[in-house]
């Protein structure tokens, strides 16, 4: 039996053009109450088996956070079934179900006991929950007087605590400072272990990759694709990149405008084409960690017109961490003499990026630094790997074990 059942889902909100507050608005103005439906899940259906984590991801009101607000029943669907299979802890919405004037000891009663803990269930649990959210000195203090890390801090450890057998989480992550963050992943990870099923909505990929096992890609209120979230989630940010430059730009300060877009519109050399290659010179979108891999950089140039350039490369994940930087003048090589056409290539071997998914920007600028042309988010690449490291880099390494005295 699967955790959670989900078949032909359907939800609609309804919209109403001005809506008036008072009796006397609502009889004076029939256009108060015109409104109109609007469809924000269309025929969702969806399987999580039991102790697996799912992410879901999507552009902003693709309905992620309703999807997971009909999972923990604090919407209902217009047609369709949710069925969940077991104990479900949810963290929706930071602090909800906390009064305020209540202070954190009190509401860890209440919010336990929403879960379905009994009183002597949270009696026993209090102390571990007090500890995990590192909140000892300010349990007894009113919430309102609490910031929003405080509130996160001692909602998340109630939630990872009531022994719930799915636990629903939406972007709470993203608060708090990063050593807590740390070690809620850690909690995390030991409760998928323990059997715990995850669903996560979350925009940090990186986040996501190393605690899910599938991504669920959501757009427009339908299910685009899912899978192995080193499959999907280049497709998306690939997608979600022609989304921004297919945008019209509105009218900025030239002072405000980005290094690429600063540039003359007849500048003498650009970029024609970039991507990765294989060592056999084959296009490829992803590789194992510690593969051989060639970045192609090729381009068009005015000759006569075009100065002596450097090139510089700029390597990042997809929760926008800067892994490596690095430029020709950098690496101590001379200055680069443009032809008409001409191709670049620098090769990585090993590359040994552990499992994410990661872009190359590309610059190519005079020795002055000024930009010929810059190439943001030039090409983006997945990598896997089977042994299941974390942090940005596998770092050559070798073990030895001696024997014991005896």
């Amino acid at each position: 039996m699967a955790a959670i059942e989900i078949h032909d889902l359907h939800k609609k909100f309804r919209v109403y053009a001005d809506q008036g507050h008072s009796l006397k608005e609502k009889l004076l103005s029939k256009k108060r109450r015109s409104y109109e439906d609007r469809w924000v899940l269309n025929g969702i259906s969806l399987e999580v088996e039991k102790g697996e984590a799912i992410a879901l991801v999507g552009k902003n009101g693709c309905g992620k956070s309703t999807l997971l607000k009909l999972m923990s029943r604090i919407l209902f669907p217009e047609s369709g079934t949710v069925k969940l299979n077991g104990r479900v802890s949810s963290l929706i919405e930071l602090g909800a179900g906390f009064h305020p004037d209540m202070t954190g000891r009190e509401n860890i009663y209440t919010n336990a006991s929403i879960f379905g803990l009994t009183h002597k269930e949270i009696d026993e649990r209090l102390q571990e929950i007090i500890d995990f959210s590192e909140m000892e000195e300010f349990i007894d203090n009113p919430v309102r007087t609490y910031s929003s890390g405080m509130y996160m801090r001692l909602a998340f450890s109630v939630a990872i605590h009531v022994g719930a057998d799915i636990l629903l989480i939406d972007e709470i992550l993203a608060v708090g400072d990063a050593a807590f963050q740390a070690k809620c992943f850690e909690r995390l990870m030991e409760i998928k272990g323990e059997g715990t099923t995850i669903v996560i909505v979350s925009h940090s990929m990186a986040q996501l990759e190393r605690i899910c096992d599938r991504t669920v890609w959501i757009d427009e209120g339908k299910i685009r694709m899912e899978g192995a979230p080193n499959e999907v989630h280049p497709k998306y940010l690939e997608y979600m990149g022609q989304r921004r430059q297919l945008s019209p730009k509105k009218n900025v300060p030239q002072s405000q405008t980005a290094a690429s877009d600063a540039q003359p519109p007849e500048t003498p050399a650009k970029w024609t084409g970039i991507r990765l290659l294989n060592e056999q010179g084959e296009p490829i979108e992803k590789f194992a960690t510690g593969d051989t891999v060639i970045l192609e950089l090729s381009y068009r140039a005015e000759p006569e017109k075009a100065e002596e350039v450097l090139i510089g490369l700029a390597l990042y994940r997809a929760d926008k961490a800067l892994c490596y930087g690095t430029n020709t003048q950098r690496e101590h090589l001379a200055p680069i003499v443009l032809k008409e056409t001409g191709t670049i290539r620098c090769r990585f071997s090993p590359m040994n990026l552990v499992a994410g998914t990661y872009w190359f920007d590309a610059a190519m600028r005079r020795m002055d630094m000024f930009a010929y042309d810059y190439a943001a988010q030039a090409v983006r690449f997945a990598v896997y790997d089977p042994i299941d490291e974390t942090g940005v880099t596998r770092l050559d390494h070798t073990w030895s074990f001696d024997a014991a005295d005896s």
